[in-house]
């Protein structure tokens, strides 16, 4: 399955391909290597969330990198849990768990590596804060020293359901997610998750 923002991409190449064969089958031929590469990049596979459903999900492909307790300005304390994404994982995001969308925030910024604790503070970043049944979370796009576009489709008012796709950072970078207290984190530094898929936390009983 390819993410819908490929789309007009993938088509472009496909017209170009098109006019090409009929000048020259070898260009023709040629523009299959940005083709399949457009059609890697935009991957969006299928994912299923595990089914219990106290189990909160990874929003990213990639590597936890950071899991620390912080005071959140607008969900207060939490545990976060950094994710990098690498240019080779899938860059498509999802909801960690059911809610509603009140906090949307975009912040300017620089182009650190992604996987620096200061690219949390100091890159370019998208806020997107969920009213959830067990509390308040928060989710961060970080843009990285490769990624050039953070794209959401979560305005304030939407309501997801665990493991809905949310955005995606074109060419990988981090996400952070703030588990709210009444989630106990379930993963460790180091750990590879998969989005909407990889239990990241469950509710404490």
């Amino acid at each position: 399955m390819i993410n819908r923002h490929g789309l007009p991409s993938v088509g472009a190449v496909v017209f170009m391909m098109a006019g090409a064969w009929l000048i020259s089958r070898p260009l023709s031929f040629a523009l299959a290597l940005p083709l399949l590469f457009l059609l890697w990049f935009y991957r969006d596979p299928e994912r299923r969330p595990p089914e219990d459903p106290a189990l909160w999900v990874s929003p990213a492909d990639g590597k936890v990198v950071e899991l620390e307790q912080v005071n959140d300005p607008v969900v207060g304390p939490s545990t976060k849990v950094g994710i990098f994404m690498s240019p080779l994982d899938v860059h498509v995001n999802r909801m960690p768990f059911e809610g509603e969308v009140f906090h949307l925030r975009y912040v300017p910024g620089r182009k650190w590596l992604a996987f620096e604790p200061k690219a949390s503070e100091n890159n370019e970043r998208l806020y997107v804060g969920v009213r959830t049944p067990h509390g308040d979370a928060m989710l961060v796009q970080i843009a990285g020293l490769l990624a050039r576009r953070i794209v959401a489709w979560a305005p304030v008012g939407s309501r997801f359901s665990r493991g809905d796709r949310y955005g995606m950072i074109k060419l990988g970078s981090k996400v952070d997610l703030y588990l709210p207290p009444s989630v106990e984190p379930l993963v460790k530094l180091g750990q590879r998750v998969k989005a909407g898929e990889t239990p990241v936390g469950v509710v404490r009983r």
